[in-house]
């Protein structure tokens, strides 16, 4: 069996599976419409241009918050990583942004940021932020005092330490934490939405809920699964382009 079956077979035979059980009545089509109406519905979002525009808001929504995180987390976890002093002021923290539900900090960015794009996106940043700076920091300190020895030994110091050693050392562990950051700033850009009604996967969710149009729940659920799968799919394979090196 080819790699693509193995790893279809299961969602096609859930598919199934979920279609003849809707269709011989053995779930509440209110709550549990079978695939076909599913599909029907997402046809329908797709031909009216609805399904591309709330994709499309939550992407812009999800890649933003994931570059100005990731790119934060990078610098504060080689920060926390190699100085200890960086590590005793910030790493608390970003331990403690870690274990505290996102969603949560919501409210305090938007008093203090105001009604906008900026208090969302910034939100999506901070769970895309904690995973790459705390991973980012473990890798700094793990690596081997032998090779910082062997590039002070052919005269590296300070940005080319950094450059030469420090950085292709962390390089599968950060690409590593920006794959799960990926999936995290996917997940609250989808949250944000649903709490704002700021249009995306999220608020046509809510929307589809609140009109028991179940099909459009299905659709904006499944949607962000599918989502999640491509982003996950298309990060394992720039990390393998860049540390191909590195068993997979």
């Amino acid at each position: 069996m080819t790699q693509l079956a193995w790893r279809l077979w299961l969602p096609a035979l859930l598919l199934a599976l979920w279609e003849i059980a809707g269709r011989s009545a053995w779930l509440d089509p209110l709550f549990f419409p079978h695939p076909s109406r599913v599909g029907a519905a997402a046809e329908s979002l797709i031909v009216s241009g609805e399904w591309l525009r709330v994709v499309f808001e939550t992407m812009t929504r999800t890649m933003l918050g994931f570059a100005l995180g990731s790119a934060c987390g990078l610098a504060a976890g080689i920060a926390t990583g190699l100085w200890p002093a960086a590590r005793h002021s910030v790493e608390w923290l970003i331990s403690a942004l870690l274990s505290s539900p996102k969603i949560t900090l919501l409210p305090l960015l938007i008093l203090a940021l105001g009604v906008g794009e900026f208090p969302k996106v910034l939100l999506v940043a901070i769970a895309a932020f904690v995973v790459v700076a705390l991973q980012t920091a473990d890798a700094v300190r793990q690596v081997p005092v032998s090779l910082v020895e062997l590039g002070r030994n052919y005269g590296a110091r300070g940005p080319s330490m950094l450059r030469w050693i420090y950085l292709p050392a962390v390089l599968p562990s950060v690409l590593s934490a920006m794959r799960i950051a990926l999936g995290r700033a996917l997940g609250v850009a989808v949250s944000v939405e649903l709490v704002t009604g700021s249009g995306g996967l999220g608020h046509m969710i809510w929307r589809g809920w609140q009109a028991f149009a179940t099909e459009r729940v299905y659709v904006g659920v499944l949607t962000t699964a599918l989502l999640g799968a491509s982003l996950h799919f298309c990060a394992t394979l720039v990390e393998r382009r860049l540390v191909a090196w590195r068993r997979h």
